[in-house]
C-alpha cells in the first residue's frame, strides 16, 4: 500500500516539529527517516500511525485520505524501541494478542490462530521460545517477538520507531540483516525511525534526511551518500571534515590549498565551505613547497585493516577539536610509511565537495 504525506505541519507550544512536509512512499517500500533527535521523524511516523493529529496537511493511504481515521482503523503495526511486551504472556500468547481482540465476527478459529502464530514465530525463527515468557528472552529475541506481534494482524503498513536503539552494537547488526531479509521476504510497506546512519543506508530502499521539521533530501542510500544536497547531509552523513574558506570564478581557496570548483564559476569572492571525508585524503610526508594542508600527526589508531589518523594543522593558531583533522589510510601503508606520532605530513583531498554561501557575493 502507498502512502501519501501532503504538507504535513505539526506544532506542539511554540515548537515546530514538522513544517510542510510532504513526502510519497511506494507500495512494499522500507523507508528510513532518519535525523538527529528533535528533528521531527518520530511525529511525522505518529501522525501516519494516527497517533497524532497534524495542524495541517493530509495523510493518504492508496489514494484514500485517512487523516481523520482512528488509528484502529488504518491497518497499521507498531514495533517500538521498548519491546512493550506483555509480561504475564507467554511469546504465544503475545503473539496471539492482536488476533484474539479482533471483533468476532472477523476473528480466527481457536485452531487459524495457533497455526498463524506458529508460522509467524516460525518467520522470525523463534518458534522454539512460544512456551516462555518475555524476561527469560534476550533483548533481540524480544524485539523480535514484538515484530511477530505487530506482523500478526497482517498490517498494510508496518511502522517502525528506533526499533533496535536499546539493543548492543553486534545485537542491532544481526537485526538490521534480518531485518532487511525479512522485508525481502513479505514486502510490507515499512517505514522506520533511526537516528543511527549505518542503519539507514544498510537496511531501507530509501533514505529521508530530516532537520529541524523538514526534508532536506530523499534518496536511496547511495545517492544521498555520494551527492548529499546540503552542509547538513554531509556533516551527518559518516565522518566529514570541514574546511572554510573563499570560492572564485570557479576556484576555492582554502587553509593552504587550493581547488578547482567549476560547478561554483559564477562566484565572486564569496563564502565558502569544503567538506573532506576522512578515507578521501591522500597522505604524504612534509617536502617545502608541498601543496596541501601542512598538519603534524597528533594520534594514531590503528585497528584491524585501516589505520585512523588525527592531525592538527601547523597554522592551526590554537589546536583544539575543532582544528583536529581525521584521515584515513590502509594500516599496511601507514606501517610501510613508518609515521609516527609528531611526523608532519601534507593531506591533499582526492575529493571534496564544496557549498558557497548563496547569499554572499555572488
Amino acid at each position: 500500500m502507498g502512502i501519501e504525506i501532503r504538507n504535513v505541519s505539526k506544532q506542539f507550544g511554540n515548537f515546530q516539529a514538522l513544517a510542510d512536509v510532504s513526502l510519497d512512499i511506494e507500495a512494499g517500500e522500507l523507508v528510513a527517516l532518519l535525523g538527529p533527535s528533535g528533528c521531527g521523524k518520530t511525529t511525522l511516523l505518529r501522525i501516519i500511525a494516527g497517533l497524532e493529529t497534524p495542524d495541517q496537511g493530509s495523510i493518504l493511504f492508496s489514494g484514500e485520505d485517512t487523516t481523520d481515521v482512528h488509528v484502529r482503523e488504518r491497518g497499521v503495526g507498531f514495533v517500538f524501541q521498548h519491546y512493550a511486551l506483555f509480561r504475564h504472556m507467554t511469546v504465544f500468547e503475545n503473539v496471539a494478542f492482536g488476533l484474539r481482540v479482533k471483533p468476532r465476527s472477523v476473528r480466527p478459529s481457536e485452531a487459524q490462530i495457533k497455526e498463524k502464530v506458529h508460522s509467524l514465530l516460525g518467520l522470525v525463527q523463534l518458534d522454539w521460545l512460544a512456551d516462555r515468557f518475555p524476561s527469560q528472552l534476550s533483548g533481540g529475541q524480544r524485539q523480535r517477538i514484538a515484530l511477530a506481534r505487530a506482523l500478526a494482524v497482517e498490517p498494510k503498513v508496518l511502522l517502525l520507531d528506533e526499533p533496535f536503539g536499546a539493543l548492543d552494537a553486534k545485537v542491532r547488526k544481526e537485526l538490521r540483516r534480518w531485518l532487511r531479509r525479512l522485508h525481502d521476504d513479505l514486502h510490507v510497506t515499512s517505514i522506520f525511525v533511526t537516528h543511527d546512519q549505518e542503519e539507514a543506508l544498510e537496511v531501507a530502499d530509501r533514505v529521508v534526511l530530516m532537520n529541524a521539521g523538514k526534508v532536506e533530501q530523499i534518496g536511496s542510500p547511495q545517492e544521498v551518500w555520494d551527492h548529499p544536497a546540503s552542509p547538513f547531509v554531509y556533516g551527518f552523513l559518516g565522518d566529514v571534515n570541514l574546511f572554510h574558506g573563499r570560492a572564485h570564478e570557479g576556484e576555492i581557496q582554502l587553509d593552504g590549498m587550493k581547488l578547482d570548483s567549476p560547478e561554483h564559476s559564477g562566484a565572486q569572492n564569496a563564502k565558502a565551505f569544503a567538506y573532506v571525508r576522512p578515507h578521501d585524503f591522500e597522505v604524504a610526508r612534509y617536502a617545502p613547497g608541498a601543496d596541501g594542508i601542512v598538519a603534524t600527526l597528533d594520534r594514531a589508531i590503528v585497528i584491524g585493516p585501516i589505520a585512523r589518523l588525527e592531525l592538527i594543522p601547523v597554522d592551526a593558531p590554537k589546536p583544539s577539536a575543532e582544528s583536529l583533522i581525521e584521515a584515513q589510510m590502509p594500516s599496511q601503508k601507514f606501517r610501510d610509511m613508518g609515521l609516527k606520532e609528531g611526523d608532519k605530513l601534507v593531506l591533499t583531498p582526492r575529493k571534496a565537495r564544496v557549498f558557497v554561501d548563496a547569499g554572499e557575493g555572488i
